[in-house]
């Protein structure tokens, strides 16, 4: 058998894709491409293949072991419901995007050595872009180019730490890297930037509220996840990260509280959950490393299910924040979508019996194993924040809206329903058995999530948390809000640096000009008469006038006598 690597269907596809003038034909290539992939995985024997000699260098375009395939299976089966869910998109720019954004991520997941990361890395930021520009308003655009300035920022931190990790060590290969050194933390800077983890975040939750409805589907799914990925496989173990994770895993949460815009709140909680996995990734050992990607797994299915739900609402009504369906009733008339979207807020609370359950407790345990209290409280009051905005809050103020306006809106599109269907299904199957996904882990899994006292804990939690939501129930009012995150400090540094540069920059930069043009004159006339440097100006003249007329005559002299003394040492080496 060919091992053909994961990511080339997706690239061929997305060059294929302008040429299909069929849009039966566009459909059923963008479902099948997924589809062929995840039938391919389970055969691929494990090593390093593809192997392409690239200058001096060796680069592996295709490394397959159990870590990298548990990715490549969610990868491919998230392509197959964001591309179901977006199926009844007609810009082809936009599935192509999407088409090269998948393909880079799974180049990510399998590449055997830096450079061929580094490449669909970029790839990766380069495409997703376009799933932002593509809403085609000023604030998506402007989303975008912020978006892009991180990337282009986290890229050029990893190209810097990838060449001096290579002249330390001479090896580009993937694998675990130093926890110090100036290397190994320019490479971390970049891949932190990519999970999103503060203050290096702003970049998410500003940027996927703005993309379009199917593209802010697949965002959800990819960057940050490949991040942690590489993670898992770099820096596995790394104290640093544990806490970092730790308290991103409650900082998105505090943030998501505060927000009026259904996926801006969504996507603070992107950056909580990934803080479990960076958190997981950081205790290490197998129950950590074990947890950090069965949380992956489980969260790209849940989130991208409740941003379609989200998605769903704002495409059928046009509102896209609470205070704009505060006076209006959704439950009647979209009632599967409410059902779909609260099965994904019951997996991302980690509730028995949905996925998020059997996930998100790992972490947990392996931060109790690691004996780090401080560490289990914080993530446990992040689950509790989680339920408690994302489960109860979101749906409470978008879909029982308490004004009695009535609006003619009903379930989105078939092929929406059907993307968050399929989703939904994951979450519920993989909650009530687990046993598949622990399967595809990459360490053996001891872990039972379902015992007496772990279920009647996490439920005394839940209680306590809906009981605390009814008494502030009539307190909790949509209300626009302005959210000063980091982007702040950001957004100050970069107006100081315009008003320096239109103003006191420029003054400075005139006076240097003007003394480096009389540095210039000085040296222009010291090089005429170089008794400018030791005597007076006017006796510098005279002397320069006298050797002028004395010595002016020696030139042809001196130009015979060098070349009588060439031919004399010509002729002598002859």
């Amino acid at each position: 058998m060919i091992e053909i690597p994961p990511f080339l269907p997706f690239l061929i596809g997305a060059v294929l894709f302008p040429f299909l003038k069929w849009r039966r034909l566009r459909e059923g290539l963008l479902l099948l491409i997924p589809l062929l992939v995840l039938w391919q995985l389970p055969q691929f024997p494990h090593g390093s293949f593809w192997k392409v000699r690239f200058l001096e260098y060796e680069l592996t375009l295709l490394q397959v072991d159990k870590l990298s395939l548990v990715f490549g299976y969610i990868f491919s089966i998230m392509a197959f419901i964001g591309f179901l869910y977006g199926l009844h998109v007609r810009r082809a720019g936009e599935q192509m995007a999407a088409l090269l954004y998948v393909g880079s991520s799974l180049g990510v997941t399998f590449a055997g050595d830096l450079f061929t990361l580094f490449l669909f890395w970029e790839l990766m930021a380069a495409s997703s872009v376009f799933l932002i520009w593509y809403r085609g308003d000023r604030k998506a655009l402007w989303a975008g180019f912020r978006y892009i300035l991180f990337h282009v920022f986290g890229g050029c931190a990893l190209l810097a730490g990838i060449v001096l990790h290579y002249l330390q060590v001479g090896s580009l290969q993937v694998g675990p890297l130093p926890h110090h050194g100036v290397a190994s933390s320019l490479i971390l800077l970049g891949f932190l930037v990519n999970a999103a983890v503060p203050p290096l975040h702003p970049w998410l939750p500003d940027a996927y509220p703005e993309g379009t409805i199917t593209g802010s589907v697949f965002l959800t799914a990819y960057t940050t996840k490949s991040a942690v990925y590489i993670l898992a496989r770099t820096f596995a173990g790394m104290e640093l990260l544990m806490w970092a994770g730790a308290v991103m895993a409650l900082y998105g949460v505090i943030f998501a509280m505060m927000e009026d815009d259904l996926r801006r709140l969504l996507a603070y909680h992107i950056v909580s959950q990934v803080g479990y996995m960076v958190c997981g990734v950081g205790i290490g050992g197998a129950m950590g490393v074990n947890g950090a990607v069965a949380h992956a797994f489980c969260h790209i299915l849940y989130k991208a299910l409740l941003f379609m739900g989200a998605g769903a609402v704002i495409y059928v009504t046009g509102r896209r924040t609470f205070s704009q369906l505060a006076n209006i009733s959704l439950w009647r008339a979209m009632p599967l979508t409410l059902i779909l979207y609260l099965i994904g807020g019951f997996s991302i609370s980690g509730v028995p019996l949905f996925n998020g359950f059997v996930s998100k407790s790992m972490i947990i345990a392996a931060s109790v194993l690691k004996e780090e209290p401080l560490v289990e409280i914080l993530l446990v009051l992040a689950s509790v924040g989680t339920f408690y905005s994302t489960t109860l809050k979101l749906p409470y103020l978008t879909w029982f809206g308490r004004g009695k306006k009535k609006v003619r809106v009903g379930e989105p599109r078939l092929n929406m329903l059907l993307g968050m269907g399929v989703a939904a299904l994951l979450c519920i199957l993989l909650g009530v058995w687990p046993k598949p996904l622990y399967d595809a882990l990459p360490f053996p899994v001891h872990y039972k999530p379902y015992t007496p006292d772990h279920i009647v804990g996490t439920m005394g939690l839940l209680l306590g948390t809906v009981v605390a939501f009814r008494i502030l129930l009539p307190e909790i009012r949509p209300h626009q809000t302005i959210t000063l995150d980091f982007d702040w400090f950001y957004r100050k540094l970069g107006r100081g640096l315009l008003v320096l540069s239109s103003a006191h920059f420029t003054e400075w930069e005139r006076r240097v000009q003007e003394r480096i043009s009389s540095w210039v004159v000085s040296l222009s006339a010291a090089s005429e008469n170089p008794f400018s440097f030791f005597l007076p100006r006017q006796k510098a003249e005279e002397m320069r006038t006298h050797l002028r007329r004395n010595l002016l005559s020696l030139g042809p002299l001196f130009g015979l006598l060098f070349l009588f003394f060439y031919t004399l040492f010509f002729l002598w080496l002859s």
